[in-house]
């Protein structure tokens, strides 16, 4: 079932990464190694198949946990990358690349939330039977 609203937070999720991947092409952490291209390709794979693998919930909050894990070190990785680069962290130039895996987080949590809710649905109505 696509239709589920969990769907939705999920696909927005999987959207946070590949705009990630589009704006953060001048983002130099480790000097020529792709590191963030990488990660991003990681997230877009996990979060494409936690979408594709509704009918089985344990799965998705297991890869929806493990996005959210790689999304938090994706966060530690550019606020590094932010306070490395020369005018510090308040300087207003800077890109907008820790803001995507933040609202990937948030969307993979409200997502869990769900996925649990509709476990708990399915439980409820097994044990009738």
């Amino acid at each position: 079932m696509l239709q589920r609203i969990q769907t939705i937070f999920i696909l927005l999720s999987l959207v946070a990464p590949v705009f990630l991947f589009i704006t953060a092409q001048d983002v130099d952490i480790f000097g020529t190694l792709p590191v963030l291209n990488a990660i991003c390709v990681v997230l877009i794979l996990a979060g494409a198949l936690s979408l594709f693998s509704y009918k089985n919930r344990k799965r998705q909050i297991l890869l929806n946990n493990f996005s959210i894990i790689i999304n938090v070190l994706l966060i530690g990785l550019l606020a590094y990358w932010l306070l490395k680069l020369s005018g510090g962290i308040a300087f207003p130039e800077k890109g907008i690349e820790p803001l995507f895996p933040l609202i990937a987080v948030i969307c993979l949590l409200i997502a869990n939330v769900y996925i649990k809710k509709d476990e708990r649905l399915v439980k409820s109505v097994d044990r009738l039977r």
